[in-house]
């Protein structure tokens, strides 16, 4: 069995810390790096839901997307909501290491795994970092054109399904080949996908005002298709999983958490009477 040090550089080769954002707080949130490795478990969220997962299936070790102490700390009381998580993650011998930003910026990261799950060919970043190959987003192509609505269903049944659902912005009838694609919250990057020229932008956490002024542009703009947050980073998790089963070469059992931590569990709309 690899020591979790070893896991460690594994995943940190895959996902450089050097890529995460200067705000972002990825690496080792507990664990001793000279424990052992024989599970671990991939996730979005590091919340009760996965620790309980990896609890109740032996993991010594959670790797999680997103940070469970991104903002500055001072303590981790177990009366508070997440220093209860870090004691009980301590308590049973369960490591976690956070890979955020480094992981959306790698190549292939995130957005990678995304454009992938709906079946896109990647073609390069959407907003490239120097190396022209690393970077935020991606812009890939479906292997034949389709109607907007078509793909609407498309990234719907590629996902796994949240409450929410998946919701599109756009002529129905509009053909769609190129697309982009940034998991996670990606309204900052509406006007680099209209600059790339792409017929549609899928990405989660669209807001009311940058997606609406996205669509009045006077010059055509892409399509828009929303999704949850955690939906769209969920195919992440295989990728990653798949870094540490290659690593260790099958002597490290690898499982991707199936609980869906989206906080969104119920959707209702108006009945017409």
């Amino acid at each position: 069995m690899p020591a979790l040090a070893e896991v460690i550089a594994a995943l940190e080769q895959a996902y450089p810390p050097e890529l995460a954002e200067s705000w972002d707080a990825v690496g080792l949130v507990c664990g001793d790096p000279a424990e052992h490795v024989d599970k671990v478990l991939f996730c979005v969220d590091p919340v009760d839901e996965t620790v309980d997962e990896a609890i109740d299936g032996g993991a010594q070790l959670i790797v999680a997307h997103h940070p469970l102490l991104l903002r500055g700390v001072h303590g981790v009381p177990a009366d508070s909501t997440k220093g209860r998580l870090v004691h009980r993650l301590i308590r049973a011998g369960v490591a976690l290491y956070c890979a955020h930003t480094n992981a959306d910026s790698a190549s292939p990261g995130v957005s990678d795994a995304l454009a992938d799950a709906i079946g896109l060919t990647v073609l390069g970043p959407l907003d490239p970092r120097e190396d022209g190959v690393t970077g935020i987003g991606r812009i890939g192509e479906l292997p034949a054109p389709e109607p907007f609505s078509a793909f609407v269903e498309r990234v719907a049944n590629a996902l796994p399904r949240t409450e929410p659902g998946v919701y599109g912005a756009g002529d129905p009838a509009r053909l769609i080949r190129r697309v982009a694609v940034s998991g996670g919250s990606g309204d900052s990057y509406l006007k680099r996908a209209t600059a790339a020229g792409v017929d549609a932008y899928v990405t989660a956490d669209l807001r009311h005002h940058p997606a609406g002024e996205h669509l009045a542009e006077i010059a055509e703009v892409p399509a828009l298709v929303g999704v949850t947050h955690w939906a769209s980073e969920w195919p992440w998790c295989e990728q990653a999983s798949g870094v540490v089963r290659t690593a260790f070469a099958g002597n490290v059992d690898v499982h991707v958490s199936t609980r869906c931590t989206d906080p969104w569990t119920l959707r209702a709309t108006r009945t017409e009477h």
